[in-house]
């Protein structure tokens, strides 16, 4: 109830100063349309003042619907921090060593113990299960993307975002109107949700697997799987008067400088725009890629450089961030879209580059639904700045292809992180009970992008520094345990905080080709005259192949009846097929090193159970330390080598066999169980607040104890 005062307060002080935007239609390249922001904002003030107007009656039927569960909760309050791939063997090293003293007292007073993830071991499977209290198989996530069965081409597995063109009727006139369609793929029901229904708030920042976000009784800002303004899971864009031609393989986009002296022009490319039938507002009939003009000047005295864009000018010094910038492109007849970036000068001599994050979505004017209510990111906007609104926020990928290098990549997970910090802590402060969660996922990143420090002998430490942020991990950890300490000092005994991780974190040395495998074995068939290469299973003859492998976690059986083109039949055919294929994974040598990279192969229909098994891969996995499916792999490329060195600045996984990589979880209350799991949370926090557990959740209620008093450190 705080909350919604809040944000009725924030928006009928601040609704009359943002602009709006207009409808358009984002095309294949980039996946979405927008949503009018004025309509948006017209009936975000109308929820504000009718929040107002009807506060009173509100507050006294939630005193009477809410007192029957008062009885039987046992905390005024829940917090759930979670710190993405916070690694259980790393958090004992650095206790023992001293350096986490909140973590430590936090877990000696109260618990600190593994936390079993999910099969598949990855973010977007656990925090599902995290959310939902089920397995995999009842909520249908097994990756971040997954393939089209009718085409085997790679889809998102969270969220369908489409547009369709709808006839609008005004007397004997017709008008086309776009329809926006945002679709949640995942499954089953969060306990949030569960407790909305008996009037129990919950706030929810950045819990991955949350876009688009679901309506229940409370607020939600969404995280992984948001896109960009382009409708990607991140693109870059590098300005350079270097000439280099693009690469095909690039995350990002690559647009040359003109220059004059020291003056220069370029443009910056954004969503891609596609004419709808019957449309006015369109100038054109063919597809094409908005942009907009940018000038700049520089100074080659300071170092600096003067750079305009149509929403104004900004002055970057090298090797400095710019604060974030609004970006409006525009589309004709008044018709424009907007999205926030930053700015970075990652080289002056001999060439300029200028380093554009990806386009995020702007919180203050959102095209997508991004929050609930859908006026939640504004009200978060002016309370705490503009932040970054896209799923996958750190740009990983910049820094794999060398566009922005380890100190520019911190800098900016750091700054990422204050905000979603801000957030947290403010709604600690302003929060009295309920339900409070927050995912911060820095410790992720950087783990991901800085693990060969750890790691002496790393293919990917060949010709790179070793020694500049070889305490990189140590940092994020204990900047993770300050944060736990400030929370601490906002607690007391009638709160209940949970510090949990969905996994833990071991080197990723070398990669695995499935499908270089599966082809050497004969399971996987190229059509005749065709070259292995390609990716996404380009030239594959579908009539002749048994078994496939795309994405990050497993082994499709091309399925007949699933599959378009599947030749296995179900069944006694599928089964043998799926025992062959389990015995030979598990016996592929690493000749090399004479170790086998997989330690089991997990059959889908044996480790999980529910309703869309049937969707999974059919085969998981398990690998040993140092191995993951490799990035060719990933993308449905066949290579000449079945073992792949990964000498990638992506250093760092958890993809592998999930009993070797368990999270964290912490808390002030003693838990009893020797093998607590993520998907327990679930219903134990809906324990917690008197609510019975649901027969759906396959997640058990933990033992805890009384909560302990923590004393300071």
């Amino acid at each position: 109830m705080p909350s919604a005062i809040l944000i009725a307060a924030v928006l009928l002080g601040a609704i009359v100063a943002l602009p709006a935007t207009a409808l358009a239609y984002i095309g294949p390249g980039a996946g979405f349309a927008l949503v009018s922001s004025f309509f948006v904002l017209i009936v975000a003030f109308l929820l504000a003042l009718f929040t107002i107007l009807t506060l009173p009656v509100r507050t006294i039927y939630l005193f009477f619907r809410r007192r029957k569960t008062r009885k039987s909760t046992r905390a005024r309050r829940v917090i759930v921090l979670g710190f993405d791939g916070m690694d259980p063997d790393l958090c004992r090293q650095y206790m023992a060593a001293g350096k986490l003293p909140n973590l430590k007292r936090l877990g000696e007073s109260g618990t600190f113990k593994n936390l079993a993830t999910t099969t598949p071991s990855i973010s977007p499977v656990a925090w599902s299960s995290f959310s939902t209290g089920v397995n995999p198989g009842k909520h249908g996530i097994f990756d971040f993307f997954t393939r089209n069965p009718r085409n085997y081409q790679p889809v998102l597995s969270s969220a369908i975002i489409s547009s369709r063109t709808k006839l609008f009727k005004l007397g004997p006139f017709k008008f086309p109107r776009i329809v926006n369609t945002v679709k949640f793929l995942r499954k089953s029901t969060s306990f949030w949700k569960i407790l909305g229904q008996h009037k129990i708030f919950s706030t929810v920042l950045r819990v991955p697997i949350t876009f688009p976000p679901e309506k229940f009784y409370g607020t939600c800002l969404s995280a992984m799987c948001a896109p960009d303004l382009r409708g990607t899971q991140g693109s870059f864009t590098l300005l350079s008067s270097a000439k280099a031609q693009q690469d095909s393989d690039t995350k990002g986009t690559i647009v040359p400088l003109d220059f004059q002296g020291d003056n220069f022009s370029s443009h910056i490319p954004g969503p891609t725009i596609q004419q709808l039938a019957n449309d006015p507002g369109l100038n054109s009939s063919d597809s094409h890629t908005l942009t907009i003009p940018v000038t700049g000047k520089v100074n080659r005295t300071t170092k600096s450089v003067s750079l305009t864009v149509p929403d104004g000018e900004i002055n970057l010094q090298a090797g400095e961030y710019s604060d974030w910038v609004k970006l409006t492109f525009k589309i004709g007849l008044g018709k424009k879209v907007g999205g926030i970036v930053k700015f970075l000068v990652t080289e002056f001599e001999p060439d300029l580059k200028i380093y554009i994050t990806p386009i995020n979505i702007d919180p203050e004017q959102p095209s997508l639904p991004i929050s609930h209510p859908f006026y939640y990111s504004i009200c978060l906007a002016k309370l705490h700045g503009s932040f970054s609104t896209l799923g996958l926020a750190e740009d990983t990928w910049a820094l794999n292809e060398g566009v922005i290098d380890e100190k520019a990549f911190l800098e900016q997970a750091y700054d990422i992180c204050a905000s979603r910090e801000a957030a947290f802590l403010d709604n600690i402060r302003r929060s009295k009970e309920g339900l409070l969660v927050s995912v911060l996922d820095t410790t992720d990143r950087i783990q991901h992008m800085f693990f060969r420090y750890l790691a002496a002998d790393h293919p990917a430490n060949a010709g790179k520094d070793t020694e500049t942020h070889k305490d990189a991990i140590l940092d994020v950890y204990e900047r993770s345990d300050r944060l736990t300490g400030q929370v601490l000092d906002e607690i007391d005994d009638r709160d209940i905080l949970f510090v949990i991780s969905d996994h833990g974190f071991k080197p990723f040395k070398w990669g695995i080709n499935l499908n270089s495998w599966l082809w050497q074995q004969g399971y996987l068939v190229l059509k005749d005259g065709i070259k292995p290469g390609g990716q996404w299973l380009a030239g594959t003859d579908w009539s002749k192949t048994r078994a496939y492998a795309m994405g990050l976690t497993g082994i499709f059986v091309n399925t007949e009846g699933r599959e378009k083109e599947g030749i296995v039949k179900p069944g006694a055919e599928r089964n043998a097929l799926l025992i062959e294929l389990q015995k030979k994974m598990e016996d592929i040598l690493d000749m090399e090193r004479g170790i086998k990279p997989i330690n089991r192969a997990i059959i889908a229909d044996k480790a999980l159970r529910g309703p869309y098994v049937r969707e999974a891969p059919d085969i998981f996995p398990g690998f040993r330390k140092g191995y993951r499916i490799s990035w060719n792999s990933a993308v449905g490329k066949i290579s000449d080598a079945v073992v792949e060195p990964n000498t990638k600045r992506w250093s760092g996984d958890h993809c592998l066999d999930p009993d070797l990589v368990p999270g964290v979880i912490f808390s002030n209350w003693r838990i009893e169980d020797d093998d607590p799991a993520i998907v327990d949370l679930a219903p134990t926090i809906l324990n917690i607040f008197g609510l019975s557990k649901p027969q759906f959740q396959d997640g058990k209620v933990l033992k805890i104890d009384a909560p302990a008093k923590v004393s300071d450190p």
